[in-house]
Formats: structure tokens, sequence, C-alpha cells
């Protein structure tokens, strides 16, 4: 599961803080360009903000802004979370099926989001963020180390995002993938299931799209062998 959009409504607080950041810089901040940053990595945010600024800031500087002014509005206000989420969450984990959280996020950040879920008893098998990996989303890096922290074949683990990004990175991955957009756009592409909201999935439509997957027959194969 990816975080940021997918579980949890956070992307109008990046939004206002991104906002915030780039006034600090002497530049404008619009929604087209928090869609160009969605599921995107903080190196990534960073390099995009200074190349939009007017005044001086060094890298750490903005990264340091980035990073604090999202854990203080998180720690002030309850993120929401997305329709559908917490059923979902809690189908899978009844079935015994581990779940890994997959972030582009930095590891303050993704813990400030799991203490919230954490309300909705919701927990996770493992967890990959920011700090966790050297090649950040679209590279398939992310997902390639969620699968292998279960001790899973990424090719039969399923990967939910809602970035093009993140996209990206599961299919390259291996993973099957769904996609459930919001702020930015994901185009329809073969082996891409898209969805209005994470109310919309269940275990019994997972189990279906893996079992559809025509490489099942060639894993099925490589597990006999």
């Amino acid at each position: 599961f990816d975080m940021d959009g997918l579980l949890v409504d956070s992307e109008p607080l990046w939004f206002e803080v991104e906002h915030s950041v780039m006034a600090r810089l002497g530049g404008e901040w619009t929604e087209d360009d928090q869609q160009a940053l969605v599921g995107g990595s903080l190196h990534r945010s960073v390099g995009y903000l200074l190349s939009r600024a007017s005044r001086p800031a060094t890298h750490d500087e903005v990264a340091d802004w980035l990073i604090g002014g999202m854990a203080g509005l998180l720690a002030e206000r309850e993120v929401a979370v997305m329709p559908g989420a917490i059923d979902l969450l809690a189908e899978v984990r009844a079935a015994g099926i581990p779940q890994v959280l997959v972030t582009s996020s930095e590891r303050v950040i993704m813990d400030a989001v799991l203490a919230s879920l954490a309300r909705h008893h919701v927990t996770f098998t493992g967890t990959v963020c920011g700090a966790d990996i050297v090649r950040p989303k679209p590279h398939p890096e992310p997902y390639q180390r969620a699968a292998a922290l279960i001790g899973a074949d990424a090719r039969r683990c399923v990967a939910l995002e809602d970035s093009p990004n993140g996209v990206e990175s599961a299919l390259a991955a291996g993973c099957v993938t769904v996609a459930v957009p919001g702020v930015a756009t994901v185009e329809p592409r073969p082996g891409l299931t898209v969805v209005k909201s994470l109310a919309d999935i269940d275990l019994a439509l997972l189990d279906t799209l893996v079992a559809r997957d025509p490489r099942l027959g060639v894993l099925l194969d490589e597990g006999a062998a």
C-alpha cells in the first residue's frame, strides 16, 4: 500500500506546506506544481522547489522546511483516512496476508501517519520509506524491497497506488497493480486496473486480478520446478 493520497488524504497538507516553503523562496505555488510532485521523493521535491525559487536557499534548508512543516501539521491535525481504506486493510489482515506500507515520505512523516492509523487498529507487516531505499519511485526498488521484507516474489504481490510515479514503480517491480487516482491523473495502460476509490476494492477483487494475471501460469510452473 502506498500512503499519501491512497490511504490518507495528506495531499492537501503537502500543498499547504509546499505553498509556504515556496513563499519563503519568493515564488508562486499552484495545483499544477503540486501535481508534478505527487508520488515523488524528497530529493526531487526539493530540487523542483529550488528550480522555481527567486531567493537563495540550500538543499538541506528546503528539505528541513518541508519535513518540519509537514510533521508540524500532522502533529496539530489528524489526517483524514481515505474512504474504504480501513475496511480493506482489515479484510487483508483478517485473511492473514502480509501488508507493507510503501511510501516516498521520510520516516518522521510515515511514523506520524502510522500513529494516526493505529487509532483505527491498522498495523503493517513491514514498512518502506524514503530513507530505506537508494532509488525512489518510479524506480522499482521500493516495491522490490517491500516484497523482500515479506519473503515474496514481487510478481505475486498486489500494489495499490494513486500516482503515476507509484504506478510506474509497482509495474516495473512486476506487481499486480491497482491505481486509485487522486490529485494526479493516472492514464490507463495494459496490466493496470484503475478504480475510483478503495471502497470499490475488496479481497475477492484482488484475488480475481491475481488469478487473471497472464504470468500466473509461468509462476506456477516455476514453483513446481
